[in-house]
C-alpha cells in the first residue's frame, strides 16, 4: 500500500513581480495570512503564474519575488512548481530539448529537477530553500484520484474573444492545423509554446513603465459592470464587439461568443477545463486548476457546472492579485483575491479564502505598501521587504 500524500496547500496565480504592485503577497500582512494557512502543511504546490514574466525582464521579476519565495520556502518541507502561461519560461528550455527527443508529448505529468528545468527555474528553487523544490508539467498527481494543472490549455477552447485566445487561433491557423492535431499535451504545446515564446521575448526588451489592464480586460469591465449599461458608448461597444465576433467566426477563428458577463466567463472556463482533461486523458475524482483567477466552486454555483463530462469534480484555487476591474459590485465577489485549496492527507480538496474578510480599503492599502517598497527598491541603495527567518 502506498503512503498517503502529505498535507498539501495549493495556491495559484501569485504573479509576483508585476509592475504596478497588485501582487498582494508582497505586502507583509497578506504574506502573513498565507503563511498562517501553511500551518500543518508539508507540501506547497505553486500552481502556475508564480512570477510575472510578461511585463519586464526575468531578473527584475525574480528579484521582486525573492522575499516572498524565501518566506514560503522556510514554512514547508517541499514545494512543487507547476508553470503556467505567464511563467512558461521556467520550463521552456527543458520542453524544447524534450520535444526534439520525444515528439509524442508529455502525458499528464512530468517531474523535472530544478537544474534541468532552466537557469531561471534553478534560481527560483534557490530562493525557495530550504524547501526541496521540484517542477511538474503540464500537471501533477497530488494523490490517487487528485490531479492539478495550471489550466492555461483552456484558452484554446474558450468561446470568449480574449486576446490570448485569438493569438492561439492565429498560431493554429499558421500551422495549418497539422501540429495542433497531435494528441494530448503535444498538440497543446505546438500551439501555445510559440505564442508564449513571443511574449517572453518582448518582455525582455521592456523597460519599467506604467502597466494597465489589456484591451480584453477593459472591454470585459465595461460590458460586465451593472452601471451605465444603457449609456450610448456602452451600447456602441456592445454592438461593435458583436460585429467583431461575427467577423472572427466567419474567418474560422471561432466558435466565439459576444457574451462577456461573469456567468459566461465562468461557464466558458469550466467547459474548456472539461475539454482539456478529456484530451489529456485525466481520469480523476478531483481536478484542481487556477488561471482564471475565479475560485470555486462557491456557494450558489451550480455543482453540475463544476463537473467534467467524465465526472471529475473541478476546483479552482483563485489568485493573489488585486484586480479592481473585476471587483465591480458591492457584496461577495467571486474574483476576490486570496484563494487556496487545502488537501488533507487522504481527503478531498477544501477551498480556503483567507482574505474574504478584508475590505477593499485594506486591499488598496496593501497595494500601496507594495508600490512604496517597489519604488524604494528602484531607488539607489533601495531595500526590499524582509522575509521571515528561515525554518531550521
Amino acid at each position: 500500500m502506498s503512503a498517503p500524500a502529505p498535507a498539501t496547500l495549493v495556491v495559484s496565480d501569485l504573479h509576483l513581480g508585476t509592475r504596478v504592485g497588485v501582487d498582494l503577497l508582497r505586502a507583509p500582512a497578506v504574506l502573513e495570512t498565507l503563511l498562517a494557512e501553511l500551518s500543518g502543511v508539508q507540501r506547497l504546490v505553486l500552481l502556475g503564474d508564480v512570477i510575472e514574466l510578461r511585463t519586464g525582464p526575468q531578473r527584475q521579476a525574480l528579484q521582486a519575488a525573492r522575499p516572498v519565495l524565501c518566506a514560503l520556502g522556510a514554512a514547508v518541507e517541499e514545494v512543487v512548481v507547476v508553470p503556467g502561461n505567464h511563467d512558461h519560461a521556467l520550463v521552456a528550455p527543458w520542453l524544447e530539448q524534450r520535444a526534439g527527443e520525444d515528439p509524442d508529448g508529455l502525458g499528464a505529468e512530468q517531474l523535472i529537477g530544478a537544474g534541468q528545468a532552466s537557469p531561471l527555474g534553478d534560481a527560483l528553487a534557490q530562493a525557495l530553500r530550504p524547501a526541496a523544490t521540484t517542477f511538474a508539467y503540464p500537471g501533477l498527481w497530488l494523490a490517487p484520484g487528485v490531479y492539478a494543472m495550471h489550466g492555461h490549455y483552456v484558452d484554446r477552447h474558450l468561446t470568449l474573444p480574449a486576446f490570448e485566445r485569438l493569438g492561439l487561433g492565429l498560431v493554429e491557423r499558421y500551422l495549418a492545423g497539422q501540429a495542433a492535431r497531435r494528441p494530448g499535451s503535444a498538440g497543446y504545446e505546438a500551439v501555445h509554446a510559440p505564442l508564449y515564446a513571443l511574449f517572453d521575448a518582448l518582455a525582455q526588451q521592456r523597460e519599467l513603465s506604467a502597466e494597465r489592464p489589456g484591451a480584453s480586460v477593459r472591454t470585459w469591465h465595461r460590458l460586465a459592470r451593472g452601471e451605465r449599461r444603457f449609456a450610448p458608448s456602452t451600447l456602441a461597444l456592445r454592438v461593435g464587439v458583436g460585429m467583431g465576433v461575427a467577423a472572427l467566426n466567419r474567418a474560422g477563428m471561432g466558435p466565439l461568443s459576444p457574451r462577456l458577463g461573469a456567468p459566461e466567463l465562468r461557464q466558458a472556463v469550466l467547459a474548456a477545463a472539461g475539454e482539456v482533461t478529456g484530451r489529456l486523458g485525466i481520469d480523476a475524482d478531483h481536478v484542481l486548476f487556477g488561471h482564471s483567477h475565479r475560485p470555486g466552486p462557491l456557494p450558489g454555483d451550480s455543482p453540475q457546472e463544476w463537473r467534467t463530462p467524465s465526472g471529475s469534480r473541478l476546483h479552482n484555487a483563485g489568485s493573489w492579485v488585486y484586480q479592481p476591474h473585476f471587483l465591480t459590485h458591492v457584496g461577495p465577489n467571486p474574483f476576490w483575491p486570496g484563494g487556496a485549496l487545502r488537501l488533507p492527507a487522504g481527503g478531498a480538496p477544501v477551498l480556503r479564502r483567507p482574505l474574504i474578510g478584508w475590505g477593499r480599503a485594506e486591499l488598496t492599502d496593501a497595494v500601496a505598501q507594495v508600490r512604496e517598497a517597489q519604488a524604494a527598491e528602484r531607488a539607489p541603495g533601495g531595500r526590499s521587504l524582509r522575509s521571515r527567518p528561515r525554518r531550521a
